[in-house]
């Protein structure tokens, strides 16, 4: 009897204790929606990046309605994120590849050191709250808001469009575009998860901002200079070199550009939103002898970015993993 008493009671204090923790997690949840949603910085850059993507948006509408005719165009609905023109260079998805880390970045290099500089951190600690629950409640907190705003611009976006060139999309055209919006969302949560790295790395906010900034830098141009600098290295290529030293060169600058998370989720999202495309590597001729015409089906192109995708979730939870341990064993003073 006296055993079973026991039980019930420590069962009963985990599950109070969860609950003390879950009522912390939420409180965080909640104090981060409504911070970053009315604030400034965040409105500003969402701003500009709905601006740019709707500017991308009619540039890739007038191109489409002004081809219509001179050829068969497959996949139309697609092509108001990927088409771009004359006037303006830049697609819909070269705009978020661009500017969606930014947001992430901007959310998160003062996540903790902030409020370590404002003298919050230690109050808010205080109170109910562990700390896995403050670090995991903004983390949480940055990825709904991500999800809001990509989703809400992709929907944005389609609905413009669908007025402009007045075709609506097929079924698998929407399962695409949902899948390109969802991976979007990973892409700029791994952005949001280093800078949070950094906030905890780094005790001034400054210094966070120009680590988050420099790492933009190096994953986004400097990996894929760095990349073709090696394979040249490595296997030079000239108007005597066969078949063998190009491939060879080829592959060795796929790899390691796909070291950056940029790469990964352009050629990711290349594939999803351009069915036409069969294969992310090279290929010989007599490779695609006998290769059956079309277009891949979603299933297919989804085999086909699979490595991307794991790498992408990879290396957002490993970056919060760090983040997550170092701030744990923080020391933490009023």
């Amino acid at each position: 009897m006296a055993k079973d008493m026991a039980v019930r009671d420590l069962i009963r204090s985990d599950l109070s204790a969860l609950w003390d923790a879950n009522k912390g997690l939420l409180a965080v949840i909640r104090k981060e929606l409504a911070d970053h949603l009315s604030g400034k910085r965040f409105v500003i850059l969402a701003l500009l990046v709905v601006v740019a993507c709707l500017a991308a948006l009619y540039v890739a509408g007038s191109t489409i309605r002004s081809s219509v005719g001179q050829d068969k165009l497959e996949f139309v609905f697609l092509r108001l994120f990927t088409t771009s023109g004359s006037s303006l260079p830049f697609s819909f998805i070269s705009f978020v590849s661009f500017l969606g880390p930014l947001v992430g970045l901007t959310m998160g290099f003062d996540a903790i050191n902030g409020e370590r500089d404002r003298g919050t951190l230690s109050r808010i600690l205080s109170q109910p709250i562990y700390r896995d629950a403050l670090i995991n409640g903004k983390f949480l907190a940055g990825v709904a808001v991500l999800s809001i705003m990509i989703f809400g611009l992709g929907f944005l976006v389609a609905g413009f469009g669908l007025l402009m060139i007045g075709v609506p999309p097929t079924v698998e055209e929407v399962f695409r575009i949902l899948a390109y919006l969802a991976l979007s969302v990973i892409y700029i949560s791994f952005w949001l998860a280093l800078a949070m790295l950094f906030s905890i790395l780094f005790r001034e906010t400054s210094t966070s901002a120009l680590a988050s900034i420099a790492a933009w830098l190096l994953f986004a141009i400097f990996v894929g200079l760095l990349a073709g600098m090696i394979a040249n290295g490595i296997y030079p290529v000239t108007d005597s070199s066969n078949i063998q030293q190009a491939l060879a060169n080829t592959r060795l600058y796929q790899t390691l550009s796909r070291l950056s998370p940029t790469t990964l989720y352009d050629e990711a999202t290349l594939t999803l939103l351009n069915p036409t495309v069969r294969t992310l590597g090279p290929v010989l001729a007599q490779q695609a002898w006998g290769a059956i015409k079309g277009p891949l089906s979603l299933g297919q192109s989804l085999l086909l970015i699979w490595p991307h995708l794991v790498g992408l979730v990879a290396a957002t939870l490993i970056c919060f993993a760090v983040a997550y341990i170092v701030f744990m064993r923080q020391e933490i003073r009023a």
